[in-house]
């Protein structure tokens, strides 16, 4: 039933986020805002992104 209503309205599309790109962008931001904030900035940015590197980014909340 579902895939009929989807051929009725058009293509389903998938939007997915990645975490570590949404990260990057809003560490830079913080930078550029606040630069005297940078090594608290690069070390939350670091911790991050070894957590998604070890979790694989399959980290359930």
């Amino acid at each position: 039933m579902r895939e009929q209503q989807l051929n009725r309205k058009g293509i389903a599309m998938n939007i997915t986020l990645s975490l570590a790109p949404l990260v990057s962008l809003v560490a830079g931001i913080l930078i550029l805002a606040v630069p005297r904030l940078l090594n608290f900035i690069v070390a939350i940015y670091l911790i991050v992104i070894g957590l998604i590197g070890i979790f694989g980014g399959n980290l359930r909340l």
